[in-house]
């Protein structure tokens, strides 16, 4: 398999890893990472053509695993706070664990203007599933009275920004 194929997962937390550990961004070089699986140097490009589609896959696999877990939350037969506080650790698990905290959650506007659609997209229905928790919990009375919209935006953006600071080894656990 050449172009266009599925990064092995291993591959893709490796640069994600190395992303974070490093402070780096979506700028952090393709060559960077093989280097953790000793993989020789520019071994990602038999996966991807560029830096922007190596991006582009992160985001991918990102969104598709942080839009299934909030669809299970919000279809779940829990108070709307309960629902909350299980699609923000969720989040967070997901950015700082399973993917690293990689850099590439909040650093996608690199891409091209195809792909950013695409991705925009798909940030945009995970955007709409918070909002329509934050709405559930005013609507049952548990939250008061807010603009969802903008309370949506404000805690997904704490969420993301998690990724910048955030260290395993620092004070705070990542339940706490």
């Amino acid at each position: 398999r050449r172009r266009g194929a599925r990064l092995p997962g291993s591959v893709q937390q490796e640069r994600q890893h190395l992303a974070r550990t490093r402070h780096g961004s979506a700028r952090l070089l393709p060559s960077v990472a093989p280097n953790g699986l000793g993989l020789a140097p520019g071994a990602l490009y038999y996966y991807f053509e560029s830096k922007e589609d190596l991006l582009h896959a992160c985001q991918r696999l990102s969104l598709e695993r942080l839009l299934k877990s909030a669809a299970e939350i919000a279809a779940a037969k829990a108070p709307p706070g309960e629902k909350l506080r299980r699609l923000v650790l969720a989040h967070l698990s997901h950015v700082l664990g399973e993917l690293g905290g990689s850099f590439a959650h909040v650093e996608f506007h690199a891409l091209p203007d195809a792909q950013l659609e695409e991705v925009v997209g798909w940030r945009d229905a995970y955007e709409r599933l918070v909002r329509g928790l934050i709405e559930e919990g005013v609507r049952e009375g548990e939250f008061r009275a807010v603009d969802a919209k903008l309370s949506a935006l404000a805690l997904l953006g704490a969420l993301n920004w998690a990724a910048v600071w955030w260290r395993p080894d620092g004070a705070l656990s990542l339940e706490e």
